[in-house]
């Protein structure tokens, strides 16, 4: 059994991809558009003009794939019981990592010292995704 992660950034998707690029390495493995899609979605159901928008994705992050899209193009994105958890090899990526994912978000809790691990920090980032970074002890 595999279970993954379906981010629906309702009409930021790619806008998201290039940032996660930047911000954390990601490799975009998969990428299509609407206009690519071999069933075309029944009348209005997508606002007009969504033929660029990403139908469906899969990037890289470390060892793990995540999938996302565009949704319905709504632009409310709502990312909401959830952290994805990012777990750095130490304390300079960990800085570095957090400060990416800062940009344009939201710190919910700073990265510190904390009785688990050496860095642990929150960010909501400018997508509203919620992230957890931390250090294992070794």
């Amino acid at each position: 059994m595999l279970l993954q992660t379906y981010l629906n950034f309702e009409g930021r998707c790619e806008e998201a991809l290039e940032f996660y690029k930047r911000a954390l390495g990601a490799e975009i493995q998969m990428l299509m558009r609407e206009k690519e899609n071999p069933e075309p979605p029944k009348t209005g159901t997508l606002p007009s003009g969504t033929g660029e928008k990403v139908l469906h994705s899969a990037f890289r992050i470390g060892e793990t794939t995540l999938m996302a899209t565009d949704g319905y193009c709504s632009g409310k994105t709502a990312f909401q019981g959830f952290s994805l958890s990012l777990r750095a090899r130490d304390e300079t990526e960990a800085n570095r990592l957090f400060a990416a994912l800062s940009d344009g978000g939201k710190v919910t809790m700073p990265l510190a010292k904390t009785f688990f691990s050496p860095r642990f920090g929150m960010v909501t980032d400018r997508f509203g995704v919620s992230w957890m970074v931390l250090v294992m002890e070794q």
